[in-house]
């Protein structure tokens, strides 16, 4: 098995494969929102101590694991030390859940691209037309079976192929195209309060202490620690599996260092697309978390500008469209190398099987939104909000079981298998590891406290802290 495996040609197609994985919906639709909530360069500052040190941890022990394994996240676990293999069980878990409603959101997004595209942005811009799309029967279910159809074909034609080939011609351009969106939002002047983007700008960046507290620093940490945690793409298998496809005699601090980097640059300017763009038009009080940012405010934000908001838009959501794509192959490629590792079947195989599965838990939970309409009550929500099925699929992976695997692995890599056997594996070509120290206090100590308040926030214990 170990001599068939495929791998990824060089370390470049390793880094934009895996940054492409971790650049997805969350960075775009969630890091603004929690920026503008938290106090703007307060939440910046704390989520880049957290990128440099959690997220560094989390992502060099996973690599590590799939690269000295040579296993994908099913078996990885199991093969370093035989009584942790319920972790990669969870961490196969995961991705499964993931990957039928993440097609179903891509969907969504293809619409939009669609939409603004064929020059419709205006009819977007309507009260309850993201409402009335998601409630009918089959529109959201073929744009789903195509989004969800694009990804299988590149994973079904592999690694080098597929997923390298598409993350060298995907991510220059996303990058480009975020790079692009982000600059115009600064030149941005109009709205009626006769706000500029560059007032936009101050809002994020400029920390605002006005009601520093306890509290609110307690909630700023749990904010961005939540957002970097879903952010890079741990705890569901997916870099163990990357790592498993990364070469031996590539540098792979280095590619973890560019990863890190990759990932909070996007995060970073896609504040800066947003931000200011939806303060100009509707102020501090237009930001909103998830469907409700990118679904509802940015079209009217797009109307807004005038004739060059459907240009914009369009390109926005194609850009968005291109970020969906690269993390929903990744997530994919995780459940298909599990399969293949864990019971020997062809890549076809695996990919007609996971795809299968995918479209009919995701029509399932498409009908979440008519015919199978219900409302529940998750114990992180507020009092006012209500879950549909999607809201649960993503709760249980999300909120319980993500972090379940990460306070796993911390346990596994800190005090089992001993963090020499992680450094060992990082530095075996002569390499240095940076920041030793902080990794073995991190993966021992810090970080299994900070994923168990992680846990214990799902749970909604800290809920009257938090609200």
């Amino acid at each position: 098995m170990e001599n068939k495996r495929n791998s990824f040609s060089s370390s470049l197609g390793f880094v934009l494969a895996a940054a492409g994985s971790a650049v997805g919906l969350g960075n775009i639709w969630r890091f603004p929102y929690l920026a503008a909530k938290d106090g703007g360069g307060l939440f910046l500052v704390i989520y880049i101590i957290l990128a440099l040190t959690f997220g560094f941890t989390m992502i060099v022990s996973e690599t590590a694991i799939g690269r000295k394994t040579k296993q994908s996240a099913l078996t990885a676990y199991g093969t370093l030390h035989k009584p942790s293999k319920w972790i990669g069980v969870f961490a196969c878990i995961v991705p499964f859940m993931i990957f039928p409603y993440y097609c179903l959101i891509g969907g969504w997004v293809l619409k939009y691209a669609v939409t603004f595209l064929t020059g419709q942005g205006v009819a977007a811009a309507e009260d309850g037309y993201f409402t009335g799309f998601i409630t009918d029967v089959w529109p959201p279910i073929i744009f789903d079976i195509i989004f969800l159809g694009a990804t299988a074909f590149v994973i079904f034609l592999g690694v080098n192929k597929g997923i390298e080939s598409l993350s060298k011609i995907l991510m220059p351009i996303l990058l480009v195209m975020v790079i692009g969106i982000a600059i115009f939002s600064l030149t941005i002047k109009g709205g009626e309060a006769g706000r500029t983007g560059l007032d936009g700008l101050k809002v994020y960046l400029i920390p605002d202490v006005t009601n520093l507290s306890f509290k609110m620093v307690f909630v700023t940490v749990m904010d961005a620690m939540g957002q970097l945690f879903y952010s890079i793409s741990v705890a569901m298998g997916i870099m163990v599996t990357y790592g498993s496809y990364f070469r031996d005699e590539s540098n792979l601090m280095r590619s973890v260092n560019q990863i890190e980097l990759f990932d909070t640059l996007v995060a970073f300017l896609a504040g800066i697309m947003i931000i200011p763009a939806v303060f100009v038009f509707l102020g501090k009080e237009g930001m909103s978390a998830g469907p409700g940012l990118m679904f509802v405010a940015l079209p009217k934000v797009f109307q807004a500008m005038g004739p060059i908001g459907n240009i914009i838009g369009a390109v926005f959501f194609v850009m968005v469209l291109l970020a969906a794509l690269t993390s929903s192959m990744s997530i994919l490629e995780t459940v298909v190398a599990s399969l293949m590792d864990a019971f020997g079947w062809s890549r076809r195989l695996s990919v007609i099987v996971e795809s299968s599965a995918g479209i009919i838990i995701s029509i399932i939970i498409c009908l979440g939104y008519n015919h199978f309409y219900f409302e529940a009550h998750l114990p992180n929500q507020g009092p006012e909000q209500t879950a549909q099925l999607l809201d649960i699929f993503d709760y249980v992976s999300n909120n319980i079981l993500m972090p379940v695997v990460a306070i796993g692995t911390c346990i596994l890599v800190g005090w089992i298998v001993k963090p020499k056997t992680i450094i060992d594996e990082a530095t075996k070509n002569g390499e240095k590891f940076g920041r030793k120290g902080l990794y073995i206090v991190m993966v021992k100590f810090v970080a299994p406290v900070l994923l168990l308040l992680l846990l214990l926030g799902a749970f909604g214990v800290f809920n009257q802290v938090m609200g």
